[in-house]
Order: structure tokens, then C-alpha cells, then sequence
């Protein structure tokens, strides 16, 4: 039955059924309902905000290395501008970066391509989830330059600093702000809808539940977690706005509320959403390394079961946020044991990635680099999360550049590498041209050598004590002394940056007069390898939408001439 049903909808949802998606000129880029060309304005959408974050972060940067100079490109930074670049940073790059290039972007554009559909169910709402992220853009953008300033109450929000003006001296942008959050929420809400609905009722004729990739099942189950966590942030944010409006109390603890309540609701939402952004970059990786190690995934139904339980763990480790916020000492040691719980899934992901590479015939391909390098880097990540976990060690630990640099080593693997990893993966594809291969990996090695630069040393600051936020370490002699460390991350930073450079001119330069690239210049199973590159309005010809035999990953079966045995090649 749920076959036919399958079936029945590939026959009403074909080509001619999406003849609306047409406007011509300019209004095709604005206007489209094509599930490729709304991924393509969140990819770049998302890629020019990271622009702003970046710029974001050498600016604060260059006032931590060396304090009270003129910032080539922006002037002297003055304290209230400090506060406001690194709380507008940290939320750029989390809600207006990773969410929409990995989740939103990649979603858009693989999950009907790897399930054989020829859109979205859904797709005006998919092109009104685009419009109202776009709004949430301008309005981020617009907070920076009202009355005031950019909000400056770091990017958690904590009331009171957040709900009171005269604490953060930002009062419209800081409201700005939270409107430019809960407009983004209502963005991915719409689209995480489309996704679901999608995964599950446009599947092409023979494809079950396991024979999907696991980049579409990690984007569908990030798009579950989130709907399931955001909603108390969601109530939280309307309080804190009534608090900021017309003058409610209920995080002023003179008037009988709670500030911690805030950091109960955020971190409900702000734990899980970790992994809302991590397990889309993880199914990234994972087509990645089968495909370069030319070997079948290693436990597959592992995987999804796997991150499904990291979902489900998520939602009980928010408090160790708050280990010296006042939290019952019993309540810290449940949620001690709950964060360290948390790391043996995230390990078993890990393992089945290298157990995957084990054995098979590695190609060092650009997105293989980057793939291997978002293992060895969010190792780092992971293994120093757990002394944070423990509650003892982050009574010590809490607010330093330590946990600064471990977050980093979280969500650049993620937001960063994972990004790379997929895009010079899927660039033929979307493009119909290779990339520069060397070009690709002079980028790479630009990259991950400086980060690793910016960020080691950021864990010595943090063990010698030095908290964040603060805007001028000279006026602590004790931690003056350490400046040589803020002024190599700072010029590593710089470098990183700069080498950015290589990877835009890659972009245009293959854009433009690359080698054609071919329908499968990698030889994977997956369906999208299985249309043209790019692929044309409605992904294929009404009469030839693809029908899947067995699972995406069957590299170098016993017996077959070919490495590769895509899912659409009948036995």
C-alpha cells in the first residue's frame, strides 16, 4: 500500500505538475518555487552572513591582541562596539549560518534529489520559509546600525542584562535582535515541515527506509529535534520582549521573577540545537567518506538509530550550562552523568565513520580532506567538552576561553568544515563543473592549519584563568602577560580569513571554465548522481523519475566489474 501511495504521488507530483515554478528573468531568482533554487539563495545567504561574521570576529580580534589601535577597515573599538560584534558573531554564525547553509540549503537541494522527487510537497510554503529568513537577515542587519547599536547582551541573552536597557544600553537593538531570532524560528519551522513530509510521502517506487542516505535522515531528524526544542524558547523570547516593551517583570527578580528561568529555556533549546546543526554536517561526512573509501557504510542502521538516540539524549543535558548558576548539587550530578552519556553515541558516530575508512581505497579528493579533517577536529571538540561536562572541573573551567575554544572546535567542524566538505562535494552537481582540485586544497590547508593556530592557544588562556568578555586584558596585570598568545590567534585568524580568498576565486574560476563535470564525476550510488549536472527544472523527464533497487551505499560488491552500483540499476 504505501508503495502505491509512493507511486501515486510520483504520478500527480511530476514535471508538468510544477509548470508554476517558471517565472523568467530576475523573478526566477526571487519568485521560484524549485526546491534547488530556494537551497541556492540560503547557500548564499547564508555564505555573505558569514562574511559579516567573519568580519565580525577579525574586528573584536584585533581589539583583543592589540587594545585601543584603529582596526584597519572598521576604526577604534570602543567597548559597547565590543560587546556588540562578538553577541552579533556568536549569532550570525549559529542561527544565520549553520542553520541555513546545513540544514536549509543542503535540505532543500538533496533531499528530492536523493528520494526521487521532483520538489518539495510543499513548495510555496518552501518559498515563504526563504522570504521570512530573508527578513530575519535584513533585521539582524538593520539592529546594527539603530540608535544604540547592535544588541550587546552576548548571544544567550541573559536577563537581566538582556531584558533591562540601562544594563545593556541597546534597548532597539537589542528588541531587533530578538525579533530577528524568533522570525528565523518561524523560518526553519515551515521548512522543517517541508523536509518531514517530504522524506516520508515523495519517496521514489522501491525505496524503503533504509535504502535513503543518511545525510537526508540526519537533516529530517535535526528538523524533528528542532520543532520538539524550540518551543519553550519560543515562549521564553515573548516574555523577555514583554520585559524589554512595555515593562513586565518576568526574569526581574525585584518584581517576583527569575532570571534563570531564561537559562532553563534557552538551554533546553540551545543544547539540543547543537546537534540540530551537527547531525546534518555528520550525514554530510558520511556520504563523503563512502564514496572516497570506495567501501560500503559500516553499520548503517547503526548510524540512524545512533543519532536518533543522540536526539532523544539531547534533551537531558541542558543544566550542565549551569553548574555555578546555583543549581542543586544533586541536580548537577544527574546531569553530569547525562552529558557524559551523551559523548557515547557522538563516539559511535565517530566510529563508524573510521571504521568505514578501514580497509578501503581512499581517494584524497578536496571533500575527502575536509571530511577527514571534521573527524580529527571535532574529536578535539568532544574530548574536551567532557572535562566541561564534569561539574567539579567546570566550576574552575566556566566562562574562561576554554570553554571559548572548545565550542569552536564544535561548530567550526560543523558550520565551517561541514559546509566546505559539502559544497565541494556537491558543486559538480550543482554547477555542472569541477572545481579546481588544487586550487580546493590550497584552501583547505589555509584553513585548518590557522584554526587550529587561532584556537590551541585559546585553551592556555582559559587554563591560566582569563574569562571572556573582557574587553581590555591590560587592565589585568595577570593576564596582561599572556598577550603573545591573543596576538597569535588573532594573526592566525587573519590569515585564515585572507585564505578565504582562494576558496571565492575557485568558485568563480570553475564557474566559469571548469571542466564539465558530467552527471556522476564521482562514481556514487546515491539518485542525484543519476540526472543531469545541473539538474533541470524538475530534477527528471516525467517518463524516466527513477525507481531504487537496493541501498546508496554499495561500493566494491564481490562480483561487480564497476566499484559502484547505484541505487536506480536494476539487479
Amino acid at each position: 500500500m504505501a508503495q502505491a501511495a509512493t507511486e501515486i504521488h510520483h504520478e500527480a507530483h511530476g514535471h508538468d505538475a510544477h509548470a508554476h515554478h517558471g517565472p523568467q528573468g530576475i523573478l526566477k531568482y526571487i519568485w521560484s518555487t524549485d526546491h534547488k533554487m530556494i537551497a541556492m539563495q540560503y547557500l548564499f545567504t547564508g555564505m555573505f552572513m558569514g562574511i559579516v561574521g567573519g568580519f565580525m570576529a577579525y574586528v573584536f580580534r584585533m581589539q583583543l591582541a592589540f587594545p585601543g589601535v584603529s582596526v584597519p577597515l572598521f576604526g577604534v573599538v570602543s567597548p559597547g562596539e565590543y560587546n556588540a560584534l562578538v553577541t552579533n558573531h556568536g549569532s550570525i554564525m549559529i542561527f544565520w549560518v549553520a542553520m541555513p547553509v546545513l540544514i536549509a540549503a543542503f535540505g532543500n537541494y538533496l533531499i528530492p534529489l536523493m528520494i526521487g522527487a521532483d520538489d518539495m510537497v510543499f513548495p510555496r510554503i518552501n518559498r515563504l520559509s526563504f522570504q521570512i529568513f530573508l527578513v530575519s537577515v535584513l533585521m539582524i542587519l538593520a539592529s546594527l546600525f539603530v540608535s544604540g547599536g547592535g544588541f550587546g547582551g552576548a548571544w544567550t541573552s541573559y536577563p537581566p542584562l538582556s531584558a533591562q536597557s540601562q544594563y545593556n544600553l541597546t534597548s532597539i537593538g537589542a528588541t531587533m535582535w530578538l525579533i530577528a531570532v524568533a522570525l528565523e524560528f518561524v523560518a526553519f519551522l515551515l521548512g522543517g515541515i517541508n523536509f518531514i513530509v517530504t522524506l516520508m510521502n515523495a519517496r521514489a517506487p522501491g525505496m524503503k527506509a533504509y535504502d535513503i542516505p543518511v545525510v537526508a535522515w540526519m537533516i529530517v531528524i535535526a528538523s524533528i529535534l528542532f520543532m520538539l526544542s524550540v518551543g519553550p524558547l519560543i515562549a521564553g523570547a515573548i516574555m523577555l520582549l514583554f520585559d524589554q516593551t512595555i515593562g513586565t517583570g518576568f526574569f526581574d527578580p525585584a518584581r517576583g521573577g527569575d532570571p534563570i528561568l531564561w537559562q532553563h529555556l534557552f538551554w533546553f533549546f540551545g543544547h539540543p540545537e547543537v546537534y540540530v546543526v551537527l547531525l546534518p554536517a555528520v550525514g554530510i561526512v558520511i556520504d563523503i567518506v563512502a564514496t572516497f573509501a570506495r567501501k560500503k557504510l559500516f553499520g548503517y542502521k547503526i548510524m540512524i538509530f545512533t543519532a536518533v538516540a543522540t536526539g532523544v539524549l539531547s534533551f537531558f543535558v541542558w543544566a550542565h550550562h549551569q553548574f555555578i548558576a546555583g543549581i542543586d548539587p544533586r541536580m548537577a550530578n544527574i546531569f553530569t552523568v547525562t552529558t557524559l552519556l551523551i559523548s557515547v553515541p557522538i563516539a559511535e558516530l565517530l566510529f563508524v565513520m573510521i571504521a568505514t575508512l578501514y580497509g578501503g581505497n581512499i581517494k584524497l579528493n578536496t571533500p575527502m580532506l575536509w571530511a577527514l579533517s571534521f573527524i580529527a577536529e571535532f574529536l578535539i571538540g568532544g574530548v574536551t567538552g567532557i572535562f566541561l561536562g564534569a561539574s567539579g572541573a567546570d566550576i574552575y573551567l566556566h566562562d574562561t576561553y576554554f570553554v571559548l575554544a572548545h565550542f569552536h572546535y564544535t561548530f567550526f567542524p560543523i558550520a565551517i568544515i561541514g559546509t566546505f566538505a559539502g559544497f565541494t562535494y556537491w558543486f559538480p552537481k550543482m554547477f555542472g563543473k569541477m572545481m579546481d582540485d588544487r586550487l580546493g586544497k590550497i584552501h583547505f590547508w589555509g584553513t585548518i592549519i590557522p584554526f587550529n593556530m587561532i584556537f590551541i592557544p585559546l585553551f592556555v588562556l582559559g587554563l591560566g584563568g582569563q574569562h571572556r568578555r573582557i574587553y581590555n586584558f591590560q587592565n589585568f596585570p595577570e593576564l596582561a602577560a599572556m598577550q603573545p598568545f591573543r596576538v597569535l590567534a588573532t594573526v592566525s585568524l587573519i590569515i585564515m580569513l585572507l585564505f578565504q580568498l582562494v576558496f571565492f576565486w575557485n568558485c568563480i574560476k570553475s564557474w566559469r571554465g571548469g571542466a564539465k563535470a558530467g552527471r556522476n564525476p564521482w562514481k556514487a550510488n546515491t539518485l542525484e548522481w543519476t540526472t543531469e549536472s545541473p539538474p533541470p527544472h524538475g530534477n527528471w523527464p516525467r517518463d524516466a523519475m527513477p525507481r531504487v533497487y537496493r541501498g546508496p551505499y554499495e561500493y566494491s560488491v564481490p562480483g561487480r566489474e564497476d566499484d559502484y552500483w547505484p541505487q536506480n540499476l536494476p539487479s
